[in-house]
């Protein structure tokens, strides 16, 4: 079975940042995926589940309603992992203007009084998980990181060759 490029990237050396996941061809229309990573995986604890649920509901929320995004906007949602974020959109931008994007929407979150968009019992599977507080400093830090110490080249993992040209995949 042939291993997918997310499970190729290096995890142990991955660092907070805007990267480039993966990018596929519907049509005409070039789809690209971002890994939107806030934490440095394996490294630092991964984010807390009610606060990256409410980040997921504030920056759904404001990317559906940016003027200039709005319309290329797929997908926003957290990773399994819980280390990040994934945003999928029409068309493919550099990593620095993606950034700019992700700086105003965690400035959203950040900045942020309120009741959070979707989190009663009717609009949400799981409205008592959500956590706004916590969800303002995981914003917080996010944005001086990628103000800061920008990463957007993901490290690659050398797989050890068996035989020629043979790849060993198996941990």
């Amino acid at each position: 079975m042939e291993v997918i490029p997310s499970f190729q990237v290096d995890h142990t050396d991955l660092k907070p940042g805007i990267y480039v996941s993966r990018q596929d061809a519907v049509g005409d229309t070039r789809i690209t995926t971002y890994d939107v990573r806030m934490t440095a995986p394996n490294h630092e604890p991964a984010v807390n589940c009610a606060a990256l649920h409410t980040i997921e509901h504030l920056v759904a929320t404001f990317l559906r309603n940016n003027e200039q995004w709005k319309d290329s906007i797929i997908y926003w949602g957290p990773m399994g992992c819980l280390t990040g974020n994934y945003l999928i959109v029409k068309g493919s931008y550099p990593c620095e203007q993606i950034r700019d994007l992700m700086v105003e929407a965690f400035t959203f979150v950040k900045d942020f009084d309120g009741e959070v968009p979707g989190t009663t019992a009717a609009t949400c599977g799981n409205y008592l998980m959500h956590d706004l507080p916590m969800a303002k400093w995981e914003a917080n830090r996010y944005i001086g990181r990628l103000t800061n110490e920008f990463c957007c080249d993901y490290p690659g993992v050398a797989r050890p060759l068996v035989g020629e040209k043979m790849t060993f995949f198996d941990a």
